[in-house]
């Protein structure tokens, strides 16, 4: 039998992160977005001195972000929604048969700075984390905001994923 893994380690102690709810929408959203067969994604939730020393080493950008996003093939990191300094996705294709697990990638996500940022972005941390999650998902499937019609593209979907998988009906 195949199936879609998500792997969610918290490894934060700021805020409080409810694992098996986010590898959940993680799932789903896969799911929907056509990934079938054997595929495994990881999601890692860390502190702001972690997120910060991967968007230098890997950006060249100095502080922390909300999420970052690394495909498993593709040697270019491809960013989150901050800093939006560009990066592409490497596209999905499922399995055909093959024996080993296609690894979609890696979601670095930091619960801090996503504390911070919700006031004043979607209002709450849930709704932060879970935005957040859904962006850097739909990075690693090969979508990208570099250009504006390709951001407003890439908005609509987080918010169809989000109404459709996330937000209570009539919310």
């Amino acid at each position: 039998m195949t199936a879609v893994e998500v792997f969610v380690a918290n490894e934060q102690a700021e805020r409080e992160i409810d694992c098996p709810r986010w590898a959940e929408l993680a799932r789903r959203v896969l799911a929907v977005e056509g990934v079938r067969g054997d595929a495994e994604l990881s999601v890692l939730f860390v502190d702001e001195a972690a997120i910060a020393a991967l968007n230098e080493r890997f950006l060249e950008v100095a502080g922390p972000t909300d999420v970052l996003a690394f495909p498993i093939d593709d040697d270019q990191l491809v960013l989150g929604r901050s800093p939006d300094n560009g990066g592409s996705g490497p596209g999905w294709e499922t399995a055909e048969g093959g024996s080993a697990p296609i690894l979609i990638g890696d979601i670095v996500i930091c619960p801090e700075v996503a504390w911070h940022n919700a006031p004043s972005h979607t209002g709450s941390f849930d709704d932060e984390i879970a935005l957040l999650l859904v962006h850097g998902t739909l990075h690693l499937l090969g979508m990208d905001h570099e250009r504006p019609d390709e951001a407003e593209a890439m908005e609509a979907r987080e918010q169809q994923l989000l109404d459709e998988l996330f937000r209570p009906q009539g919310a």
